[in-house]
């Protein structure tokens, strides 16, 4: 009997880190998107007959292997250019993704809660989104390689975005998952006892229906004929991707060098464009401050007559003097005046600040480069003018930026969407990553934020990947990383105002809610079962 148990827990324990293995396998660089359709089967297989509090330990070694896969570009970033101790990287990456596997862990937990009732594999992606959502917003959030994210090429399966955000993909490949380890563990039962119960009905018709009505929203969605304003009203934009060594960034020794390229790609990214665009942080110097580099800039834009989006640090200070910084974008006319700014809002934790300084104190003496930053109050609407063979009745044209890892959040991007941005604008510095997978993860998440709001997406990355991407969520083009770059893409204006865009999180708050009557249900079936 002890054999026999012990054996049990091995092929459960090997099958939650089989579904852990293969996780990361779901995102980009990787990008077998159709695994993420089976990838949670081995754990829901390992789930069965497991009490609640085995199954959160089994869904927690799921999350860490899970997570440690698609996350373990944390050190790179932290030991190689934030100058962490390399055994300091390894431990705060390990920290981080154990606190993301806790969700897993608690949707583990709750599957294996909901077994006593007749809603355990329906109610399965209800968890799942559920926690996908909280993970978005608790504790500055880190909605990074959200199931549904594994769905960014396959464009019918995506295109739901414009009424549930990505958590409706993800809320689709969870329940597919459910409705196969249904089956799964049904066939196996058929085949080791005698006494079988009728086949999972339940699961696998949602399955079945809600692959359905995706695909057929998907497809109708993509062949319909276009809008009118897709076909009168679009922009050529110019991106440059200058590929600067993120050692050298800020080094006062490379500063005419770094200039001298941006100086050489924006002429290659301005023919025939009305807009250029430099990534995050672009400028080795803070532009409002230094006088001489800021002429250069200046006249640059003035010699090509198109305006320029850039990413510089503004310096501020607070009332007792003490100075702080901005993470922004600037807007500059063709005259070279500052047309608009907007201001990071979402700071990156550790990167930008330190959360909870006063007992985190000493990792301003650890980290090199973290400076006072604080984060933006507003989402700023930015407007450009329209060339002369552009425009078809308004000359000027809205659009919002956001810079670095605010893309990955779906409801900051909605605002901008909200007040009327025509197409979006998101610059980063991926040269943190290294060689990694992140670029590419990180490129991946800005295809759902296009397809909810119904907007098209510049992207400027000072390594890669920049590119294009269309309402549809098209990629229209992407550049390679680390790989100097200037290229030009006409992408297409003034879409309609989608559910998502409107309403923002409305599915995501309807699992939570259905999540929490289910975990009712199950308490009041346990309770009564307690009671005979």
């Amino acid at each position: 009997m002890v054999a026999w148990m012990r054996e049990s827990l091995l092929r459960r324990i090997v099958l939650a880190c089989l579904t852990g293995i293969l996780y990361p396998f779901c995102f980009p660089d990787f990008d077998l998107g159709w695994l993420a359709w089976v990838v949670l089967v081995p754990l829901h297989l390992a789930l069965d007959g497991t009490a609640p509090r085995r199954a959160f330990w089994l869904g927690w070694l799921t999350g860490l292997i899970a997570f440690v896969g698609t996350m373990s570009w944390v050190v790179t970033a932290m030991h190689l250019y934030g100058k962490l101790p390399e055994a300091m990287s390894y431990a705060a990456m390990l920290l981080l993704t154990a606190y993301l596997g806790l969700y897993v862990a608690i949707y583990a937990a709750g599957v294996s809660w909901l077994r006593k009732t007749a809603f355990a594999f329906i109610g399965a992606p209800f968890i799942w989104v559920a926690l996908e959502w909280l993970r978005t917003y608790l504790f500055s959030g880190l909605p990074w390689a959200l199931l549904g994210y594994s769905q960014y090429r396959w464009l019918p399966v995506i295109q739901i975005a414009d009424h549930t955000g990505v958590y409706g993909v993800s809320f689709l490949v969870a329940l597919v998952n459910a409705a196969l380890a249904d089956i799964a563990l049904w066939t196996l039962e058929r085949f080791t006892r005698q006494n079988v119960g009728t086949f999972p009905r339940l699961s696998p018709t949602a399955a079945v229906l809600g692959m359905a009505i995706t695909l057929l929203y998907g497809l109708w969605y993509l062949g319909r004929p276009p809008h009118v304003s897709e076909v009168t009203r679009s922009i050529s934009i110019g991106l440059v991707q200058a590929n600067i060594d993120q050692a050298q960034k800020w080094d006062v020794a490379y500063r005419r060098s770094t200039l001298d390229r941006y100086a050489r790609l924006t002429a290659r990214a301005a023919d025939g464009t009305a807009l250029v665009i430099w990534p995050e942080a672009a400028t080795p110097f803070l532009f409002e401050q230094e006088t001489e580099y800021r002429r250069e800039v200046i006249a640059l834009v003035q010699k090509h007559g198109i305006p320029l989006l850039f990413g510089s640090p503004a310096l501020r200070h607070y009332p007792n003097g003490r100075p702080y910084l901005l993470n922004s974008a600037y807007l500059l006319s063709t005259e070279g005046r500052i047309l608009g700014r907007y201001d990071k809002r979402h700071l990156v934790p550790f990167g930008e600040y330190i959360p909870a300084r006063t007992v985190l104190f000493f990792l301003d003496k650890l980290v090199e480069g973290i400076g006072d930053f604080e984060p933006g109050t507003t989402p700023t609407i930015l407007e450009v003018p329209l060339r002369s063979q552009d425009a078809a009745g308004r000359p000027l044209v809205k659009f919002g930026v956001v810079i670095c890892y605010e893309v990955i959040f779906p409801n900051l991007v909605r605002e901008f969407a909200e007040r009327g941005a025509e197409f979006m604008v998101t610059i980063t510095n991926d040269a943190w990553y290294g060689v990694s997978s992140a670029p590419f993860q990180h490129f991946g998440m800005v295809v759902l934020r296009a397809v909810e709001n119904r907007v098209a997406f510049a992207r400027a990355a000072n390594t890669g990947i920049s590119g294009f991407i269309d309402p549809e969520g098209r990629i229209l083009l992407a550049t390679p990383i680390f790989d100097e770059q200037g290229v030009t893409r006409r992408i297409p204006l003034g879409r309609p105002s989608t559910f998502y865009t409107k309403r923002g999180d409305v599915f995501a708050y309807a699992c939570a809610i259905i999540t929490g009557l289910l975990l009712l249900a199950a308490q009041l079936t346990h309770g009564r079962g307690d009671r005979r």
